[in-house]
């Protein structure tokens, strides 16, 4: 069934990981993708084996902190889309260190990229959102933005900020009919988590009732739902999907 059939998506941080999952994820719902990564060439990667499953995708490569990239992207997606109406908002980093040794360098790449980025993007769209009186905005944000971590303070400020500013998101918009969720994936098999020592994985399935580390299919599901028509009722609400994490 195609749930996102003549749907335009905007995908930040599809590069890889799990916004690669949620880009591949809409174009076998039927939606055509922008594909946003740091690099051109994973966009351009994503984006081809979007096109192979039939759908269109266009590829650009910027650095979602810097607002008058941003800018210009944006004005350049609407010329060659006309309209857009998913913004996955799923770009992000860490710089992981303790309080009291992170620098304000480390500090500020996380907040710009993970935080600003998403700011910059929908704020880009939702004029386009609000005249068409439809779209859907989904941020990713992270279980850690909900309980925290030691040693992920940088990180854990810009996803509890995210669900935040999506909440207001939500309420700001909701009157042209558009809705604006987040996700809060939990440990999630992608390169983010390839690095961790095995003696740690084991101490995070303890964490975990489902007894596993999630996959980006998993987070994809959930996306392609909150942008489906099924989920036309839900705004401003945060998705867990952490196997049981936190609860």
């Amino acid at each position: 069934m195609s749930q996102l059939a003549s749907q335009i998506a905007v995908v930040t941080g599809a590069g890889r990981g799990i916004g690669r999952a949620i880009a591949l994820k809409f174009a076998a719902g039927g939606a055509d993708v922008v594909c946003i990564s740091r690099t051109a060439e994973n966009s351009e990667k994503v984006a081809g084996e979007v096109r192979a499953l039939g759908r269109r995708a266009w590829a650009h490569a910027v650095d979602v902190s810097d607002a008058a990239a941003v800018a210009a992207v944006v004005e350049k997606i609407l010329a060659e889309c006309a309209r857009v109406d998913i913004l996955v908002n799923n770009a992000g980093v860490t710089r992981d260190g303790l309080l009291m040794r992170m620098s304000e360098s480390d500090w500020d790449t996380v907040l710009d990229t993970n935080l600003k980025g998403a700011f910059h993007f929908t704020k880009g769209f939702a004029r386009g959102f609000i005249k068409q009186r439809s779209g859907r905005i989904i941020n990713v944000a992270s279980v850690i933005g909900l309980i925290g971590n030691a040693g992920q303070a940088n990180y854990s400020a810009s996803k509890a900020g995210l669900i935040g500013f999506t909440k207001a998101t939500a309420k700001e918009l909701a009157s042209r009919g558009i809705t604006a969720n987040a996700l809060a994936p939990g440990f999630i098999e992608t390169d983010m988590t390839a690095g961790l020592k095995e003696e740690l994985k084991t101490e995070l399935l303890k964490q975990i009732p489902l007894g596993t580390l999630g996959q980006a299919e998993d987070i994809a599901n959930a996306a392609l739902f909150l942008a489906s028509p099924a989920a036309k009722y839900i705004t401003g609400q945060v998705l867990a999907v952490d196997g049981g994490m936190v609860m």
